[in-house]
């Protein structure tokens, strides 16, 4: 099996009528909505910064490791602006994307309407002579020619937030990309599909705010719910499931996150076409003057839990809006 999942992700991507989830898939969302949202820049009423790793399906081969980077602020009352940097590797293939979020923010009820706008570069490549070939690599069109590709998009997203209550929907990437080089004569093709995000949570005081609850979800789609929208007339359906994390959590004394969610699609439970995901847990402690470092362990409920040990992220972040070792007003999103 680890001998050749570097093959399979590579065609798993690249093959032609085989479309599925683009976009890395984070345990901590909740805490790196910037990544999909830019609706979501100056949300936190003070500059803040999160880098997260994620290395997941730990101890298999070509298995996704990502990494990411997001900076974002308000800038005078109603503007937020953000900074988002992500890189992820899947198994022969390659991509590193940077992103530019405005946000106008906008008074509505006892919270903020933040529209937000995104421009981004991608650059894709691919690095074939990783891979083992049962016949010679010059024999299949698919795989002679490596790809390095640089590639604009841009997206767009809608943030309401209030001290306790958020809901979100955004299309990171509007444009559908070609993951080819367009001087190439051979049939193969790939391509980068629009990727829709629909984000809701609320924190609840169970003991004023030393305890609070926190439920949240995020569903995400592949061509606006794929193949659980789509008919048997369908010649190329979306072959990605719509997938959803539910996640609940508490934070004690403004301190401490710990939480569990699961993650799973519609289709695992509608139509039977799909498997359950994972269940996860993680945890998160806010340290003197900002700085908030993080945990999450997933373990896989799928059969390749027989060929790896789990999925991990950590998560180092930093805000700059502290006073005696705590944050003056707490953002719980």
């Amino acid at each position: 099996m680890k001998k050749y999942l570097p093959l399979f992700l590579a065609l798993f991507f690249l093959s032609n009528n085989i479309h599925a989830q683009q976009d890395a898939m984070f345990t901590k969302y909740m805490f790196n909505s910037l990544n999909f949202n830019p609706g979501y820049a100056g949300s936190k009423e003070y500059l803040s910064m999160v880098a997260l790793y994620r290395d997941q399906w730990l101890g298999l081969e070509g298995a996704p490791t990502t990494q990411t980077l997001s900076v974002h602020t308000p800038f005078k009352e109603r503007v937020g602006f953000g900074l988002n940097i992500s890189n992820d590797k899947i198994g022969v293939t390659g991509s590193t994307v940077g992103s530019l979020s405005y946000a106008y923010r906008i008074p509505f009820g006892k919270g903020k309407l933040s529209l937000g706008l995104q421009a981004s570069f991608m650059n894709y490549r691919t690095d074939f002579g990783e891979l083992n070939y049962k016949d010679p690599r010059s024999n299949d069109l698919s795989f002679r020619d490596d790809v390095n590709l640089w590639a604009p998009n841009f997206g767009a997203g809608a943030y309401y937030y209030s001290d306790k209550f958020y809901v979100g929907f955004s299309v990171p990437h509007l444009v559908k990309t070609d993951l080819n080089d367009a001087s190439e004569s051979n049939t193969r093709w790939a391509q980068l599909y629009r990727h829709y995000y629909f984000t809701t949570g609320m924190a609840i005081p169970i003991r004023g705010e030393s305890l609070i609850f926190k439920p949240s979800l995020l569903i995400k789609s592949v061509g606006l719910f794929g193949d659980f929208t789509s008919s048997s007339s369908n010649q190329k359906p979306i072959g990605a499931p719509t997938e959803f994390d539910l996640d609940l959590s508490l934070l004690f004394y403004q301190s401490l996150w710990v939480g569990a969610s699961f993650r799973s699609s519609f289709e695992a439970f509608i139509g039977k076409t799909s498997t359950v995901d994972s269940a996860d847990l993680w945890a998160m402690i806010y340290l003197n003057k900002g700085v908030r470092v993080g945990l999450a362990y997933d373990f896989t409920l799928t059969e390749l839990r027989n060929y790896n040990k789990g999925s991990f992220e950590i998560m180092l972040g930093y805000d700059f809006y502290f006073k005696n070792n705590h944050i003056v007003t707490p953002r719980y999103f």
